[in-house]
């Protein structure tokens, strides 16, 4: 059964432009054209939308999303290839939240300095901002990989 771009977008529900864009960014294949030049999709269209959505909203990009969907329909290849990929993502994750873990205790000491009170001329948390040398976030790998 064929599926027109409405339909998809509503089964998959997602809005038309995004299909668009996926067409453009190569994640997704040229659809067929009826004779009037309107798209037609097959049923499999709807997966291959809800595992872009999904693998984006794991945190996978749309390069590493394409990545993924090669692998999907390669097979010479294993799942421990797709495994490798979650693996490294996971490690991306990671990285992200103890930069954010260190955003917010850096956040939490210069607003545990501030008593809200005096001019904003004297905030110290304006103050810490201006500070040189604040460190915000933790040393990444490639940090550590640059120095030596």
């Amino acid at each position: 059964m064929a599926l027109t771009i409405g339909q998809e977008a509503s089964a998959a529900d997602v809005n038309i432009q995004t299909i668009r864009y996926y067409e453009r960014r190569c994640l997704f294949p040229s659809p067929r054209r009826t004779p009037a030049g309107y798209r037609t999709f097959g049923t499999d269209a709807v997966r291959r939308l809800r595992f872009i959505k999904q693998a984006q909203a794991l945190g996978f990009s749309l390069k590493e999303i394409r990545e993924l969907l090669r692998l999907r329909v390669d097979p010479r290849r294993s799942c421990g290839d797709v495994r490798a990929r979650a693996e490294a993502k996971l490690a991306d994750i990671d990285e992200k939240i103890r930069g954010l873990d260190a955003m917010k205790k850096t956040l939490a000491r210069f607003i545990a300095a501030c008593s809200g009170r005096g001019p904003v001329s004297a905030c110290p948390i304006l103050e810490a901002l201006d500070e040189e040398g604040v460190n915000i976030r933790p040393r990444t790998k490639s940090d550590h990989t640059a120095r030596r």
